[in-house]
């Protein structure tokens, strides 16, 4: 059987036979392997296609995974509506449900507040009904009447975007949900910059930071009780804010969390597993604020 020298010890052989002297092969050294900062040894595993954590004060990124990746965002679009009915609308604004309303909801296989037609509800209480059940019917209803019209509603809120610096975000509807058209998009860079700005506004911040809401009955409408889907709330120093899921978005949170009088802002989109990005977010909050504090 005939064997096969590698070059480096032939090479070294040749040189033996002409000078007497054996001549070492040099081997090659391994690279070092890049020295990693505690911060970075402690990053939360981050299980999502995107996600993004910002301080909200400093605009300073903490951490950023695919932040600019152009994909739906489901009900998180619904941060948007809220904000941007109340640019024009005011709290004791009333506004009247309609049948078309509840069934834009039942017929788009969306989550709702279960509002009735017919029943005459105050901007501020339909906020409730929009966050934290995350209402399609509340959606419609507020961006039929505040548009005029929902798709002159969908334009402000486009119009919104492009104003905040959304630059990679197209809405097409008032609550995220899919339509035969396609999907709208967002990333988690834009969402997080809507958050910031929506969380500004008190009245957001207040129904995002609810747990439960009931509305007792009255001539103009009957009694209504919603929770809030967020079941990072509850955690200390959670603020919110939304929840979002269809098929193609997967589960999406934007959250935020206030520490010491900084509040940091973090969005999640695409995960696959839906209690992992309130635990996600969770390890996020409490990684960046100490990295924020120290």
């Amino acid at each position: 059987m005939r064997i096969r020298k590698a070059p480096l010890v032939a090479l070294a052989g040749a040189a033996a036979l002409v000078t007497g002297v054996a001549t070492p092969a040099t081997a090659q050294v391994p690279a070092a392997a890049p020295v990693m900062t505690a911060a970075e040894r402690d990053t939360p595993a981050v299980y999502g296609r995107a996600a993004y954590l910002i301080d909200a004060e400093s605009g300073d990124v903490l951490f950023s995974k695919d932040a600019r990746e152009r994909m739906p965002v489901a009900s998180l679009t619904k941060t948007m509506t809220a904000y941007v009915v109340l640019k024009s609308a005011k709290p004791t604004d009333v506004v009247r449900i309609k049948a078309e309303d509840v069934a834009y909801a039942e017929d788009g296989g969306g989550t709702t507040a279960d509002l009735r037609p017919g029943d005459r509800i105050t901007v501020g209480e339909l906020m409730y009904a929009l966050m934290l059940p995350s209402g399609a019917d509340a959606a419609h209803a507020l961006a039929r009447t505040y548009g005029p019209g929902v798709k002159g509603f969908v334009a402000r809120m486009n119009a919104t975007a492009r104003e905040l610096g959304m630059s990679d975000t197209e809405y097409v509807n008032a609550d995220g949900l899919p339509t035969p058209r396609g999907d709208g998009y967002s990333t988690a860079e834009d969402q997080a910059l809507l958050a910031v700005k929506a969380l500004q506004v008190p009245l957001i911040k207040e129904v995002a930071g609810t747990r439960r809401h009931s509305l007792a009955a009255t001539d103009d409408h009957r009694a209504y009780s919603w929770r809030n889907t967020n079941r990072l709330l509850g955690t200390p120093g959670a603020i919110g804010l939304k929840t979002g899921f269809t098929r193609a978005a997967g589960y999406c949170l934007a959250f935020a969390g206030e520490s010491e009088g900084r509040r940091l802002v973090g969005v999640l989109l695409d995960e696959s597993v839906s209690s992992r990005r309130f635990s996600t977010a969770e390890a996020l909050l409490s990684w960046g604020g100490s990295r924020v504090s120290a």
